[in-house]
């Protein structure tokens, strides 16, 4: 193959340099625009499950549901696109469970704040513990 004939910016190319599934990939399940039947999904994150997690896992999570509710906002323009009925394609349940888990992330992540910003005023405020030495400091 010479160099006329090979693509310079061949897709093979581009998903070695940036992993598989890291690029468009991601806004389409399971490299479809719309599924063809619907996938049974889980319940929204509840506040008090989020409170045991990392902030790491947090981020994690938040990141993993930005792509589920880019990927629900991809399906949606697809659906309108095609002109496809609701009775056929409607996936509001998944987007209100993905925009309620997110909603408490944001909820578990203020309450951590401001936990926080008691904390350091706690302690710029308190009194400092009496010293155990002498004045002369023996």
């Amino acid at each position: 193959m010479n160099f006329l004939t090979r693509s310079i910016l061949s897709p093979a190319r581009f998903r070695r340099q940036a992993g598989m599934g890291r690029g468009l990939e991601e806004f389409f399940q399971g490299n479809k625009s719309l599924p063809l039947e619907k996938e049974p999904t889980g319940r929204a994150w509840k506040a008090s499950d989020l409170r045991n997690k990392s902030f790491e896992d947090l981020q994690k999570l938040w990141i993993v549901l930005l792509k589920e509710r880019n990927l629900l906002a991809t399906q949606e323009e697809e659906a309108k696109l095609f002109k496809v009925s609701p009775e056929h394609f409607n996936n509001k349940s998944r987007v209100i469970k993905c925009k309620k888990s997110m909603a408490r992330i944001k909820t578990v992540l203020s309450e951590r704040h401001e936990a926080y910003v008691e904390a350091h005023k706690k302690a710029a405020g308190a009194p400092s513990l009496p010293s155990t030495e002498g004045p002369l400091g023996s």
